[in-house]
């Protein structure tokens, strides 16, 4: 699989940096030919499902996804169904961080599965308050396509620190 990670600081409320981050509309339109489909409704929260489908027409693919952790900022951290409570995390790889140990307590953590035919792997944005009005984002994610030997995981990883890094720089940019 392939693994890259994407850290920006913004001059942002973690709260406000959360609310963009986890607009899924909003990381569609910064992904070309990508749109959300089948969003669940109300705030994002453990459980939440949404596909992103990308391609034209019928010629495309989905990207099933579901939350299978989160804890918005100011809740106290990894919160009660993280790894270390025996939530839908425990004992996986690069659970908990949620990748690097329990987070700060402030510290938003959204951890994503990828549960599609084409996209498999995880993806974790994690919002720590750096000061009163900033945040530092960091994006963590491991991407397995289908069909793609590992010897492409460089250029993968390569290619998703740039399609990524440009969405979450929209996502974070004063509007």
């Amino acid at each position: 699989m392939a693994l890259f990670r994407i850290v920006r600081g913004a001059p942002l409320p973690a709260a406000e940096a959360w609310r963009r981050l986890t607009d899924w509309h909003a990381h569609a339109a910064l992904v070309p030919l990508t749109r959300a489909t089948a969003v669940t409704a109300g705030p994002v929260r453990t459980g939440s499902r949404f596909t992103m489908r990308t391609g034209i027409g019928p010629v495309g693919f989905d990207d099933p996804m579901e939350v299978v952790h989160c804890v918005p900022p100011g809740a106290g951290g990894a919160g009660d169904d993280g790894p270390e409570a025996g939530g839908p995390d425990a004992g996986r790889p690069g659970a908990g961080g949620l990748e690097a140990g329990r987070p700060e307590a402030g510290t938003g953590v959204c951890r994503l599965e990828k549960r599609g035919r084409v996209i498999t792997g995880w993806a974790e944005i994690e919002v720590r308050p750096t000061a009163p009005g900033a945040v530092r984002v960091t994006w963590t994610e491991e991407v397995r396509v289908r069909g793609l030997p590992r010897m492409c995981d460089a250029v993968v990883a390569r290619a998703g620190r740039l399609l990524f890094g440009r969405a979450l720089s929209g996502l974070l940019a004063d509007n």
